[in-house]
């Protein structure tokens, strides 16, 4: 019986932290024009809730290296919010509160789909939870629950009978009109439904049932249509084919030689970047589905040697994937997207190489899921963590032409696409001699950004420490053009250029 009562007790602990929780976020989102350092203070409040509500994280290591990666996007969510931090941070709470009740050496596969299943399950948790509530309170058992809940009908009824009398009947309608209301707000109310409902899967997590399965170690069986000699066959094709476009990248994209015809060194630069990427990870899923470890077959010695050629020639594909985006970026202009693109063709790589590696060493699909999501994660955290808004727009203004640079023409309304991550390049550029027109172009980019700036830090719900310290930066270097009204005419757009737009 004190085991049911300190279940009971926890329960209605997790249920006044949820709504703790959704009365702060209330306050701090909602009618909120923007988000600032109150993400993350959202996020801290969170994550220490959590820890309020379940006491097994407490006592589980790996817990506590994930509450450790969590706290840290929630201060980075402190100093700048952001989509793909809260999704980081929200992944490191989920990985904390469901590790006491996971096995270990659960690898990256096993954890994503507990992560999904807590995701879709949680939404219905808070229904489920009241239906288990109510098999506990049967007649005779928590008398007083029981009855705070039968007041429930008859309090919701009345309101709305009153309601519908004081629309009815003046009298009642003025008596009621001088007292204080809460006017009910049908969008505040699913804001709240949501945040109750978000935060109660972090509070009271839904768990994944595991059935014990006797595990066979059985030998890897090669499929009918992938033999010896086929694959043979197939890895001379492909390194016959992938020597062709190598060689023609050796000798024009890195060599520099005089390209035949009517062909520019711009169109063979710019034409297949992603195309040759898609090329890799056709490889890279060939070798995953036909070549697999444990196959008699995969450790003979030609096959082996056909692979790490291929592999070899497979990377020296990314490696050209590469540098036709660098060369597409000096032809035309930095953007976050192509920031992100030489990410990813890196990480294209990474996988490559991990396959490979599988395949002559043998290692486990595990081994190479784990290895993969790794590398995805340091990615996508250092993404997160560094600003591409501000190192694009570092680049474009340093290289542009009318200050000396190697780059083309500056394209101003990229830039104040780009926000406040390019205020303090703007002003770092509004103190080179440029022409009038550009002059007067910077001039009202600058000041567009940096009142919109100076608006968002005046707030306690906007401000963030990124955009202090932006704004700090930019006040101690005033530029030296003075302020003056711009002609309609020469008056920038906030798109993007066309080229800009291109990836």
């Amino acid at each position: 019986m004190g085991g049911l009562g300190t279940r009971r007790l926890s329960f209605w602990i997790k249920v006044a932290l949820a709504m703790a929780l959704t009365i702060v976020a209330d306050q701090l989102f909602y009618g909120a024009e923007d988000v600032g350092w109150t993400l993350g203070g959202f996020a801290l409040a969170l994550l220490l809730a959590s820890l309020i509500a379940q006491p097994a994280m407490r006592r589980d290591r790996r817990a506590w290296a994930a509450l450790g990666l969590a706290t840290g996007f929630a201060l980075l969510l402190l100093d700048a919010p952001g989509f793909v931090r809260w999704c980081l941070f929200w992944t490191a709470l989920a990985v904390a509160v469901l590790s006491p009740r996971t096995a270990p050496g659960a690898g990256a596969a096993r954890w994503s789909l507990r992560i999904a299943y807590q995701s879709v399950a949680g939404i219905i948790a808070p229904v489920l939870d009241v239906i288990l509530l109510n098999r506990h309170l049967r007649p005779g058992n928590r008398p007083l629950a029981k009855s705070l809940l039968a007041v429930v009908p008859a309090a919701v009824g009345g309101l709305v009978f009153l309601g519908l009398f004081a629309a009815a009947n003046p009298v009642i309608g003025e008596v009621l009109g001088d007292l204080p209301a809460y006017e009910l707000d049908t969008w505040r109310t699913l804001f709240a439904l949501t945040v109750f409902v978000s935060t109660w899967m972090m509070l009271r997590p839904q768990w994944l049932r595991r059935r014990v399965r006797r595990t066979v170690q059985r030998p890897a069986i090669q499929p009918v249509w992938f033999g010896f000699s086929s694959i043979i066959l197939a890895l001379v094709v492909f390194n016959l084919v992938f020597a062709l476009q190598n060689g023609l990248d050796i000798a024009f994209l890195w060599s520099g030689a005089r390209l035949p015809g009517h062909v520019t060194m711009a169109d063979y630069a710019h034409r297949g970047a992603y195309t040759l990427i898609l090329t890799a990870l056709l490889a890279g899923l060939f070798m995953l589905v036909a070549l697999r470890p444990g196959w008699a077959d995969a450790q003979h010695r030609w096959m082996r040697r056909l692979v790490a050629a291929w592999v070899a020639q497979t990377l020296m594909l990314v490696a050209s994937s590469m540098l036709r985006t660098i060369d597409y970026v000096q032809s035309y202009s930095l953007t976050r997207l192509r920031i992100a693109a030489l990410a990813w063709m890196v990480l294209v790589g990474v996988g490559l190489a991990l396959v490979c590696w599988r395949l002559l060493r043998g290692k486990s699909g595990t081994w190479l899921v784990n290895r993969i999501a790794l590398a995805m994660s340091l990615t996508v955290i250092g993404l997160s963590v560094v600003d591409l808004g501000a190192v694009a727009g570092e680049w474009n203004v340093t290289h542009a032409k009318e200050v000396g640079g190697a780059g083309v023409n500056l394209d101003v309304g990229y830039l104040v696409s780009l926000g406040d991550s390019a205020l303090i390049p703007l002003v770092q550029l509004s103190r080179h001699p440029l022409p009038p027109t550009l002059r007067d172009q910077v001039t009202e980019a600058r000041n567009r950004i940096q009142s919109d700036l100076q608006s968002r830090q005046s707030h306690w719900r906007t401000w963030t420490w990124r955009g202090q310290r932006r704004l700090d930066t930019a006040l101690a270097m005033p530029a030296p053009v003075p302020v003056r009204l711009v002609p309609p005419s020469s008056r920038i757009d906030a798109r993007p250029a066309a080229r800009n737009m291109a990836p």
